[in-house]
């Protein structure tokens, strides 16, 4: 858990809102409530012992209170019964034999941290949407702005500006079609009982799971899952994978804002990116919160896969990594995709520089250009070998490729200097990216995980 003083650094404070110690404790509250109400409802408890309970849930419990005491129960869920317990006894002491009736402590928890999972994907959901409104923006005005595509940290060939956005676009909607139908699948109660039979509820247990699962708007499922680790996994998955994504966006600003290459700034704001001690510095800070983000969630990914082959109906320590783990990975990969957020919203662009860089090397970007136009004539091999004797020499010489190329009479008799300059220009090499684009864009403005 982030503290005070790296919270604003790495999480959000709508996913903070989500995933902290009060919205644990009041989705466990919930559960209890719904609980008491679903049992009402089937039977199996009395009705008048319905509202002393929901009212003490109401009223809340202190996380404080609960945590102190769940260092020596083994689990949160032990104390906050027994507190509530005491809670409801005071409003109506028969009312009280009634809570958590049936119910085992990884009900409560589990449940309720389907809760806040559900909580957690509607924030998501939101910034996945702005994050994606922006980079279609992007995407749009810069469509056919060129620039140098890089492979293995090297100028490559040239690409566009809005390429790169689309990819980036693409992916977004990509995890809000994963979120979407992750939801029915994953979003579903947890109620088992001791061992996963709910014999303690005879036969209303089924009853009573079906009329919880609607009163808390979560799924129904087939069977108590408590056993199952799978649903907690891949929610573990889905956020990994929003923010490698982030993180790759985060990556290639950090290497475009470098001052040599100076594609794109980071937004400006007072204060942000500076140096304590040199004035001029301009740095990534909310890539570098990004990437931070990204290092770690790997790990508790992991942590979370491994917990889940554990022993039998009930795991011993598997199931208490998950407490540790998976709402850690939720903080940061809300804070990581808010962030991105804000980087992508307020993103500088510069076109100039980005047309400087492509002529960094005097035309050697351009060099299968003009090996696929003389092909034809020469045939695609001895073009190949007579262009890079050509860029070689002009490396070694410091000239211009044209220059070389114009001046080797076999080229020569292929192509004038003037189409050798047509060829070596990246705007006329760009393939289908402007058409890639499109089709990205098409999507976003009405297919599934856009904007319909």
């Amino acid at each position: 858990m982030p503290s005070p003083l790296l919270a604003p650094l790495f999480g959000s404070a709508a996913m903070e809102a989500a995933f902290s110690d009060r919205a644990a404790v009041d989705a466990m509250l919930a559960f209890e409530s719904g609980l008491a109400a679903s049992e009402a409802a089937a039977g199996v408890i009395p009705a008048a012992a319905v509202d002393p309970i929901a009212r003490a849930c109401a009223a809340g419990l202190e996380p404080d209170a609960i945590g102190r005491a769940a260092g020596m129960a083994g689990n949160s869920a032990i104390p906050l019964v027994k507190q509530l317990t005491a809670k409801v006894a005071a409003i109506d002491a028969e009312a009280a034999k009634w809570v958590h009736y049936g119910a085992t402590s990884q009900d409560v928890m589990d449940t309720g941290l389907m809760l806040q999972i559900k909580a957690a994907f509607e924030v998501l959901d939101a910034d996945l949407t702005r994050a994606g409104k922006a980079a279609a923006r992007l995407a749009r005005i810069y469509r056919d702005t060129p620039m140098a595509g890089r492979t293995w940290l090297q100028q490559a060939l040239p690409t566009t500006f809005g390429l790169k956005m689309a990819g980036f676009l693409d992916a977004l909607m990509r995890h809000r079609v994963r979120l979407a139908e992750a939801r029915p699948r994953v979003l579903v109660l947890q109620l088992g009982g001791a061992a996963g039979t709910l014999a303690s509820l005879g036969a209303k247990g089924p009853e009573v799971a079906d009329r919880l699962a609607a009163h808390l708007g979560l799924g129904f499922a087939d069977a108590p899952w408590h056993g199952q680790r799978d649903r907690i996994f891949e929610v573990a998955a889905l956020v990994t994978g929003v923010v490698v994504t982030c993180a790759k966006l985060a990556r290639d600003v950090a290497l475009m804002m470098q001052t040599e290459v100076g594609e794109v700034l980071e937004p400006a704001a007072p204060g942000r990116g500076g140096s304590s001690t040199m004035p001029h510095k301009r740095n990534p800070a909310l890539s570098a919160t990004i990437l931070g983000a990204q290092q770690v969630v790997p790990q508790l990914m992991a942590a979370v896969a491994g917990g889940g082959a554990g022993e039998h109906e009930r795991f011993a320590g598997g199931w208490q990594g998950e407490w540790l783990a998976l709402p850690e990975l939720i903080r940061l990969a809300g804070g990581a995709l808010h962030h991105t957020v804000e980087l992508v919203e307020g993103l500088e662009v510069k076109p100039e520089r980005m047309r400087a860089n492509l002529a960094l090397t005097d035309g050697l970007l351009m060099a299968e250009a003009v090996q696929m136009a003389l092909a034809p004539a020469l045939g695609r091999l001895a073009a190949h070998d007579r262009i890079e004797a050509a860029c070689r020499q002009a490396v070694a010489e410091r000239r211009p490729l044209v220059d070389i190329l114009a001046g080797d009479p076999v080229i020569a008799g292929a192509a004038t200097r003037e189409q050798l300059e047509h060829l070596l220009d990246p705007a006329h090499y760009l393939g289908a990216a402007g058409e890639f684009v499109d089709r990205v864009l098409v999507t976003y403005e009405g297919g599934p995980g856009g904007t319909a």
